[in-house]
């Protein structure tokens, strides 16, 4: 169906379709020390068990904190409980404050960033020998990078509405599984424009790049800052998530049966470098999961990923290829430093109507060509978005971003105008209006306001984003919670710690007979 035809059944149906989609926020930050350096402290007790919370856990670094909303219909729900949990994270930090920024702090050597720990259970040191290899295999700096991860999904209702339409006889979930992998590869084609609209990461603090390769230029006469001036994203480029290792796999999203069965086989592929390394050290001690090309399937750096809750014993990836898409994680938005909680309601809106406008345009297959344009896509806006003379692939011509962008925004207009008639608002519409002007004019970007910030402050990277933490924190702790929010937060803490405790006296099996166990799990899926 074309997106024209799909827009006139949806503007006759119920407006709970769009009314009901479904989102969830998962907002990373580190916590540093009064002085800006990374903080050597562990994961505070108050804040509960890191392998079991469901609202706050770690990442890559026992720094590296994650805050986890729950799914939600209602935009304002998930931003209150992201505020909530600041809140009471604040509270329970002493006088450490969380980074603003998603590229990280004044950084030490690469070994004195501490690897997150979760436990002596035979999960919770898959966690952490899992961290431990990327460490070993791409440097524990570029694990210091945080971001936001936007969740989000549609009601069935809305699935199948679409499906009647088409005289479509799939199972509901097969049809569901097909659409959100159609959606992932319109999303992976335009992407782009979220890395020009919310890139936030122009520039760098020096330590981050020390000891290597890099294209930066200082800032002014600044030394001790470097950026790229009309970058976007340093984030999304090359001196973030990437990897040498994994730029020969091609994962495709066709369809599901490809898209698990190319990760699979970077599951079971052995690795040069990472056999050099070795399984485990001279003492014995694990030094990776595995030394294959990918130790699990959530090594693999992607801007999106299909996903699927996957109960206990399963992997990921088993639950994505047995029970197909649940929903989609978008993992390209930077941390927005002007935003107290990161994220603001204006970025959920355009996100929600670009995602929507993803799923319901037709969606051709891709192929190998137009994966390498989508990379280079990519870099060119990483690096170069805010050049209003910038041009992108498409297809066999090359275009304006700022042209195509004004052309996809344009093209989004009546799905924006649906979600607005759904919600009875005008804020998807006016969120509309507001990003067609950055386009027209670079400077309102975030990452050109952070420069200009920087600019008129006189201020290097580092002291403008201790500037915004502080800001943050003071905001965070001028509302004192409500005292039942708090013992929320509390009894989730220790019901947390409980559960690790539970989970670590019912391992029966070895910790190699654990891995063994599990990798035979993935090498079903078939």
């Amino acid at each position: 169906m074309s997106l024209e035809s799909r827009l006139a059944l949806l503007a006759n149906a119920d407006k709970s379709l769009l009314a009901n989609i479904v989102r969830g926020i998962e907002k990373e930050s580190l916590r540093v020390e009064p002085n800006g350096q990374l903080a050597k402290t562990p994961h505070p007790k108050a804040l509960g068990s890191a392998l079991t919370h469901p609202s706050i856990t770690t990442d890559y670094s026992e720094a590296l904190l994650e805050f986890i909303t729950a799914p939600s219909a209602s935009i304002d729900q998930v931003l209150s409980e992201l505020e909530e949990i600041h809140r009471y994270t604040y509270e329970n930090i002493d006088d450490e404050l969380l980074w603003v920024n998603s590229m990280p702090c004044q950084l030490g050597e690469d070994s004195s960033i501490p690897v997150g720990e979760y436990g002596s259970s035979n999960i919770g040191r898959m966690k952490t020998v899992y961290r431990l290899g990327l460490g070993h295999r791409y440097g524990r700096l570029m694990q210091t990078i945080a971001g936001i991860h936007y969740n989000f999904s549609v009601p069935d209702s809305l699935w199948m509405k679409l499906q009647a339409d088409e005289g479509n006889q799939q199972s509901l979930q097969d049809y569901k599984t097909e659409g959100y992998f159609a959606l992932i590869r319109n999303f992976r084609r335009y992407f782009w424009l979220l890395l020009y609209l919310f890139g936030a990461a122009p520039a760098v603090c020096k330590s981050f790049v020390r000891n290597r390769e890099h294209d930066l230029q200082p800032v002014g006469n600044d030394s001790h800052s470097l950026y790229k001036p009309n970058a976007t994203s340093l984030r999304m480029g090359n001196l973030g998530y990437q990897s040498d290792a994994q730029s020969s796999l091609i994962v495709c999203y066709n369809d599901i049966a490809q898209y698990t069965r190319t990760l699979k086989g970077a599951l079971e592929t052995p690795y040069k470098h990472y056999e050099h390394l070795g399984l485990k050290d001279s003492q014995g001690n694990y030094q990776q999961l595995t030394t294959n090309l990918l130790q699990i399937e959530n090594e693999f750096y992607s801007p999106i990923r299909p996903k699927r809750t996957a109960a206990s014993g399963e992997t990921p990836l088993e639950a994505l290829h047995n029970k197909g898409v649940e929903y989609i994680e978008v993992r390209c938005v930077d941390l927005n430093p002007l935003a107290a909680c990161g994220i603001d309601r204006q970025t959920i809106h355009f996100l929600d109507t670009f995602l929507l406008f993803c799923l319901l345009k037709d969606s051709p297959k891709t192929n190998n060509n137009e994966y390498q344009q989508i990379t280079e896509n990519q870099r060119r806006t990483v690096a170069d978005g805010r050049n209003p003379d910038v041009e992108l692939v498409d297809g066999e011509q090359s275009r304006k971003l700022v042209d195509w962008g004004q052309a996809l925004v344009a093209e989004m207009q009546p799905v924006a105008t649906l979600l607005d008639k759904a919600n009875n608002s005008a804020e998807y519409q006016s969120t509309l209006a507001t990003m067609g002007e950055r386009l027209q004019n670079s400077s309102l970007t975030p990452a050109a306001v952070l420069l200009d910030e920087m600019n008129q402050h006189n201020e290097t990277y580092y002291r403008m984003a201790m500037r915004k933490a502080v800001e943050h924190r003071e905001y965070f702790r001028s509302e004192s919670l409500a005292p039942e929010v708090i013992e929320k937060y509390q009894r989730l803490a220790e019901q947390s710690q409980l559960e690790q405790q539970q989970i670590e006296a019912s391992d029966s099996v070895s910790f190699d007979d654990f891995l063994t166990a599990y990798y035979h799990r993935d090498s079903l899926v078939t």
